[in-house]
């Protein structure tokens, strides 16, 4: 027991004695008054009842507060006057006995959390107790003793010095606003190394009680109270953590010439628990494959008992169960039996695997959207295949990816139960919540070159039940008016399939040329989306084209337009590697397209459309990623002026070379107009910087068009600028403004390109 300790208890010992003589000589004269005021028996009247006299109770309402109490009879217990209490026998010497105002300070720095120290003028003097000399028998070790006690007088008072200068300090800053610093140490212990330091003080700061609210204003009191919060919190993460033995003290000082408060947490972690046994109870059912059960917990006897990781080997167990065909598996809250004397945890998990059960079929309660039929077309799992619980979510996302839902559930339900070592049967029952089938969208954009540009469509995503879509959409632009119907049927056959017919007239009055355009086509697709991007895709289609165009130069001589009949079969295949659809930040993509085509006009030609698009994004820093961008073309097959205007190459607008007027770029007629070409090469670079919501791009491209399929990379048009961007929740809207480095005559000094999305 600690000096400070005995002396108090002296002191407690003095008081309790003196508060217990005082109840005796209470109950004393209460007994001796009550027997005053009852006559004997033995002096009554024969038949008389003896009645108690009436005591003289004074009207409370008449009592003189003021007045002096009165003296109780048979309190003789004199209080001392000015002298020491006595010496408690078998105590220490008052000496010996740490002064009411450092215990006071001792306290405050006790594991408790407080960390404000309490001020002396708060805590009374004077009941220091004595205790007995040293015992010794030699002269000289009592000399020793009395140097020792003189020393650490000396220390003590130089900490109650300390103490009192650190609180005068607190008391100046401590205007109702205490501004602080939190910091977390680690005192050396034989099993810190197994503490990972980082991942605790980072997780301390995103539950810290002083974190969360250093910026509210706070006085020293309220400061104490964040702390002790902290201390619990410090002491739970430590259990977490495997140490169930350890310690926090915690301490404030105030930073020199600074109007702020150090709060200091001194962690003594203590020795960490292991595990002595791992009950996975229940685990030993038919069709579990054990072992690997026990391999997915993923903690064996010996390991520490961190709270982390038993949470997660619960998880693994779980999920172990329901991949292997447990739909109906469950695991209880873990149980960890501590023995602190042993430094060790038994550690048991309830486990109910359920029975193991393989799929039936797919059950639909959503009112017509789907049907059960066209839901067993878009799961990836088979009737008879061994349950599995990440094929009923794959399902569910399909489900939703396709738009004519909010929200869908999944169930099993168990159809038949499993027999001996024959698993049983379970059907997914799906219902669904119907999102809003029709919409009304527009859209709005600028390119120099080609003007302005407006769009509106209307759709409707379930016009033929399952997943037939039909959208109506006008263009209307400076150079490009359009009309186009669309049916869409998703899914088609199997998952992930897209059919689509349409239907196409347009009119078109660019530089290059004029075109009024019928088009007839269809196309089976694997297609990506916002809510499932895919790595591979592809597209098979058919083209009837019916056009009447005049290329530039047709218009310089006066030239008639020309019919084209074309018919063509395009395919692509695009592979993604990036990490999101429209803002991509890592990665690469890589897509050809490849296009065999026959015309008729004045004859017949054919030929074949070829175009490869590669992109590659690296982040360089938390904010920056560098972004590139190659594409090549040949038309093979045909002389550039046998193929019709709107089938040539061009470049130059906002999805090719910024700084140039859209198809600007390429070789021109006598009127300055460009004409196409059979072959094509582009190349970007950009670095898309990102500040919250909003983003810089400075950028360089270059290209050409050549009139051969061949390019050869001679005449190069380069051009540069700077882009502004704002991130929605939809993707990035894109401001561009670029220039021409090596402009052709008559192009514009200045390119401005307004669009949905990044370049590339």
């Amino acid at each position: 027991m600690r000096q400070g300790d005995r002396g108090r208890l002296a002191r407690a010992g003095t008081l309790v004695m003196l508060v217990a003589g005082c109840a005796w000589h209470h109950v004393a004269w209460a007994q001796q008054t009550e027997a005053s005021q009852v006559p004997s028996a033995s002096s009554a009247p024969s038949g008389t009842v003896l009645q108690p006299e009436d005591p003289q109770v004074e009207d409370p309402l008449n009592i003189d507060p003021l007045a002096p109490l009165d003296q109780l009879p048979g309190m003789e217990v004199e209080w001392p006057e000015g002298g020491d209490i006595p010496v408690w026998p078998g105590e220490f010497a008052a000496e010996d006995v740490l002064p009411a105002e450092t215990q006071a300070a001792d306290a405050s720095d006790s594991s408790t959390g407080d960390v404000v120290a309490t001020d002396a003028d708060d805590v009374r003097d004077g009941l220091a107790t004595a205790a007995p000399p040293a015992e010794t028998d030699d002269g000289a070790l009592a000399e020793d003793a009395e140097g020792d006690r003189a020393a650490r007088r000396a220390e003590r008072q130089a900490e109650r010095e300390a103490r009192r200068a650190e609180r005068q300090a607190l008391r100046e800053i401590d205007d109702g606003d205490v501004r602080y610093r939190v910091t977390v140490n680690f005192l050396p212990t034989e099993d810190l190394a197994e503490l990972d330091q980082d991942a605790f003080r980072n997780r301390f700061q995103a539950l810290s009680t002083l974190e969360r609210l250093s910026d509210d204003d706070a006085n020293l009191a309220q400061v104490n109270r964040r702390a002790r919060d902290d201390n619990d919190l410090i002491d739970t993460m430590l259990r977490v953590y495997g140490f169930y033995d350890g310690e926090v003290r915690n301490s404030v000082a105030r930073i020199p010439d600074q109007d702020r408060v150090q709060l200091t947490f001194d962690v003594n972690p203590g020795p960490i628990y292991r595990l002595s046994a791992i009950d996975l109870a229940g685990l030993d059912a038919v069709g579990v494959d054990v072992p690997a059960a026990r391999a997915a917990f993923g903690m064996k006897v010996g390991d520490a008992a961190n709270a982390d990781r038993i949470v997660a080997g619960r998880l693994a167990v779980l999920t172990r169960l329901l991949e292997t065909g447990f739909p109906f598996a469950q695991t209880g809250e873990p149980d960890l039996l501590v023995d602190h004397e042993a430094r060790s945890g038994a550690l048991t998990v309830p486990v109910t695997p359920g029975g193991q059960y393989r799929f039936g079929g797919v059950i639909a309660k959503d009112d017509g959207l789907f049907g059960s039929r066209h839901l067993e077309r878009i799961a990836r799992f088979d009737r008879g295949d061994i349950f599995q619980a990440s094929e009923m979510d794959d399902l569910r996302r399909a489900i939703l990816a396709t738009g004519l839902v909010s929200t869908a559930t999944l169930t099993p339900v168990a159809a038949t139960d499993p027999v001996g070592n024959d698993p049983g049967t379970v059907d997914v029952q799906v219902e669904t919540v119907a999102a809003p089938l029709r919409t009304i969208a527009g859209e709005v954009g600028y390119g120099t070159g080609e003007g302005y540009r407006a769009e509106v469509s209307w759709e409707h995503r379930n016009f033929f039940p399952p997943e037939g879509l039909v959208r109506a959409r006008a263009v209307g632009g400076t150079q490009e008016q359009l009309i186009n119907l669309v049916y869409r049927r998703n899914n088609f056959l199997k998952r992930d399939r897209v059919l689509t017919a349409q239907v196409l007239a347009s009119n078109i009055d660019r530089d290059a040329f004029e075109a009024r355009t019928f088009l007839v086509a269809a196309s089976i697709e694997r297609q990506t989306n916002l809510i499932f991007q895919k790595k591979w895709t592809w597209s098979l289609g058919a083209e009837l084209v019916l056009s009447d165009e005049r290329d530039s130069r047709a218009r310089i001589v006066g030239g008639a337009r020309r019919t084209f009949f074309i018919a063509a079969l395009p395919t692509a295949l695009t592979y993604d590697g990036t990490d999101s659809l429209l803002d991509p930040t890592r990665g690469f993509r890589l897509g050809g397209r490849l296009s065999p085509e026959y015309s008729l006009q004045s004859g017949s030609k054919g030929y074949v459309r070829i175009q490869i698009d590669g992109s590659y994004y690296q982040p360089v820093s938390d904010r920056i990623v560098m972004a590139g961008r190659v594409r090549l073309g040949s038309i093979v097959g045909a002389n550039r002026f046998d193929i019709a205007p709107s089938r040539r190459f061009y470049a130059g607008g906002g999805g090719s070379v910024r700084g140039y007027g859209f198809q600007a770029i390429g070789p021109r007629d006598g009127n300055n107009d460009p004409i196409g070409g059979n072959g094509l090469a582009e190349v970007s670079i950009e670095a898309r910087v990102r500040f919250g919501d909003f983003g810089v791009v400075p950028f360089f491209d270059a290209g050409n068009v050549y009139a051969g399929s061949t390019p050869d990379f001679s005449g190069i048009r380069y051009g540069a600028g700077i882009g502004v961007r704002y991130y929605s929740s939809f993707g990035p809207l894109r401001l561009d403004i670029g220039t021409p480095l090596n402009p052709q005559p008559g192009d514009s000094r200045i390119g401005v390109y307004i669009s949905l999305g990044q370049a590339f």
